[in-house]
């Protein structure tokens, strides 16, 4: 059965493009392969992927500044980066994690390893989706629809959104509230006259 979540292998070797695939796809992903940074930046700006496992040394864009930019990329998705390597030791670690990637695994890349991370990967973007589901409930009163903030303060609605959103409000009237209770009272004004 395939995985919902959306993978993108970026390696510039075809024979290690085609394993890493290979291997993604035998832990039940659909992976799609970029033969560069820049090509997989490209892919990126289409397509929304979820999970990249990407080599760290390639022509054009090597796997730190594609990590880099993917990062930097205000109110998209989180994406989940595997940076793959030849080369190992602290110094390439701490740069991997300077670039913000999330995991690491060495060449030759070992399939059980790798089925692991990608384990990882779901489990940490499930928790993700879920926070931000959370994130999005509202604590609101059923009677007088005030919210309840993080400090357990009843505030009403509009000063919630004014504080959280940097929005401010204009009050007006919808046709159908004028209809149910303005206009009643108009009439009703009228007729006292």
């Amino acid at each position: 059965m395939a995985k919902t979540i959306p993978v993108l292998v970026v390696d510039d070797d075809a024979v290690s493009s085609a394993q890493l695939c290979a291997l993604a796809k035998a832990a039940g992903y659909g992976p799609r392969s970029a033969v560069n940074g820049r090509e997989a930046w490209e892919m990126l700006q289409l397509s929304p992927f979820q999970l990249v496992i990407s080599d760290w040394y390639m022509p054009e864009m090597d796997g730190p500044e594609l990590c880099r930019r993917i990062r930097a990329r205000p109110n998209k998705p989180y994406v989940y980066f595997i940076m793959v390597t030849s080369r190992g030791g602290k110094q390439q670690y701490l740069a991997g994690m300077e670039a913000g990637a999330d995991d690491f695994i060495a060449k030759p890349v070992d399939p059980d390893e790798l089925r692991a991370r990608l384990t990882v990967a779901e489990r940490i973007l499930g928790l993700r989706t879920e926070l931000q589901q959370l994130e999005g409930l509202l604590p609101i009163c059923s009677y007088c629809k005030r919210i309840r903030n993080d400090r357990d303060e009843w505030k009403s609605l509009e000063d919630y959104i004014e504080q959280h959103f940097a929005t401010q409000f204009s009050h007006s009237i919808c046709p159908d509230c004028y209809v149910k209770y303005v206009q009643p009272q108009l009439d009703q004004r009228e007729g006292r006259e």
